[in-house]
């Protein structure tokens, strides 16, 4: 494996376990060269899972791709990253329990949205903002509104 910190080709593991719901394996290593630590997480390749977009394309479903937007949308937020990972893992395991191997970019909105709202408010609206991409300050406010009612 690669070191990420200064490129050398071999590190060696340190530990090895498996992750939660034992869909990938986390490991533990450190680069012979420069001795700086770092985990990588090996998952076992099985049919491309699908996510439909709105306008009826299908892509193959990125969990880091989702993994990216949660940390955009928790940036100076008080939330662990191992939050957001888990988020993750139950969206794949959402897909996993499908029998046709997709599920619609709505459906995945929908879902993060709940699992924000939950976690952090702030986070939530940032999210939901660019998801549903609001045009103007008035569809902040209206958001804004509703999470007051909610409490």
């Amino acid at each position: 494996m690669k070191c990420p910190f200064c490129g050398h080709p071999d590190s060696k593991v340190i530990d090895s376990r498996d992750s939660r719901k034992d869909s990938s394996i986390r490991r533990r290593r450190e680069c012979i060269s420069c001795k700086k630590r770092f985990t990588t997480y090996e998952k076992i390749e099985v049919i491309p899972y699908m996510v439909v977009k709105k306008d009826g394309s299908r892509q193959p479903f990125d969990g880091q791709k989702i993994l990216r937007g949660l940390l955009k949308a928790c940036e100076k937020r008080p939330i662990p990253v191992s939050k957001l990972e888990e988020i993750v893992e139950e969206i794949e395991s959402k897909l996993q329990e499908r029998p046709d191997k997709e599920l619609k970019v709505s459906e995945i909105g929908l879902f993060l949205m709940d699992k924000l709202k939950a976690l952090d408010k702030v986070a939530y609206v940032r999210f939901a903002s660019v998801y549903r991409e609001f045009k103007d300050v008035l569809e902040f406010k209206q958001e804004l509104e509703n999470l007051l009612k909610e409490k």
